[in-house]
């Protein structure tokens, strides 16, 4: 019988490292944590804060305990390890095919669109107590940034963008392995720099109210539309580097300017 010695030893421990680090390589990239990623949904958030009436104001204020909407923005990717809420997955997206309109197919399922419309019904009731409004206000802040993204209203087949799998490198970032759903999630925002006040500013700063208000259906009808020219754009394996920054940040900017400036407008509406 052989007998076992530190060479053995060794040598075990060698491939296990060469096998985790092959398996850390070739898995697939994860969605992000949050759509939009953190930084996205607290812009939309303080945007919609900022241009709410006084009335809407103080009831927000009083739902949220004296949290802000940008605070509470990732509440609902943040319960998501809780397998309570597993049965709220589904209202992060919706799947349309890109030849059809969200009205034109059939929905056996909660999505997105009936989502926001459930918590406006919610928060519009007399019946739900504080916590229960709390927490489909906590929602619909959420779910009106994911409608506004792109990749939420994207193919079934692939996951809304999440197995084309893709390189990016942006101005100041070093280059990443990464999916086209975070790459529009996250990596696109974050290579901007930005804390999520100083985006939202900046925003403001030039952005110009020149949009309908809509309701989720027109929404998700929009993001359809633009999510034909991000797939468009893109196969897998690509190399992305900041040419293709340049000339899609402008989508990113309105999407999350024209979301939080609905959401404050659905919320004015709510709360008169």
């Amino acid at each position: 019988m052989k007998n076992w010695n530190e060479g053995d030893t060794f040598g075990i421990i060698f491939i296990g490292i060469i096998i985790t680090i092959f398996l850390f390589l070739v898995q697939p990239a994860k969605a992000a944590d949050g759509e939009w990623g953190k930084t996205g949904h607290r812009v939309i958030g303080q945007i919609a804060q900022d241009h709410l009436t006084p009335e809407a104001l103080k009831a927000v204020t009083e739902l949220l305990d004296g949290e802000t909407l940008a605070t509470v923005s990732t509440y609902a990717d943040e319960i998501r390890s809780n397998p309570a809420m597993d049965g709220f997955k589904i209202w992060h997206y919706v799947n349309l095919p890109l030849d059809k309109k969200y009205q034109e197919i059939e929905h056996t399922q909660d999505n997105v669109v009936i989502a926001i419309e459930k918590c406006i019904d919610a928060l519009k009731g007399g019946a739900l107590t504080k916590e229960q409004k709390s927490f489909h206000l906590k929602f619909l802040v959420h779910l009106v940034g994911d409608i506004h993204q792109p990749l939420h209203v994207g193919r079934k087949e692939d996951y809304g963008g999440s197995t084309i799998r893709l390189k990016f490198k942006g101005r100041k970032a070093e280059e990443t392995n990464t999916n086209l759903h975070v790459l529009w999630d996250t990596n696109m925002i974050d290579d901007f720099k930005m804390s999520y006040t100083e985006l939202s500013d900046y925003l403001q700063s030039y952005q110009q109210v020149d949009f309908p208000q809509g309701n989720a259906v027109c929404w998700a009808n929009e993001s359809q539309q633009l999510v034909k020219k991000v797939y468009s754009e893109v196969k897998v394996g690509d190399y992305l580097s900041y040419p293709y920054l340049y000339s899609n940040f402008y989508i990113v900017k309105d999407r999350l300017f024209q979301a939080g400036i609905r959401l404050a407008n659905l919320l004015n509406s709510i709360y008169v």
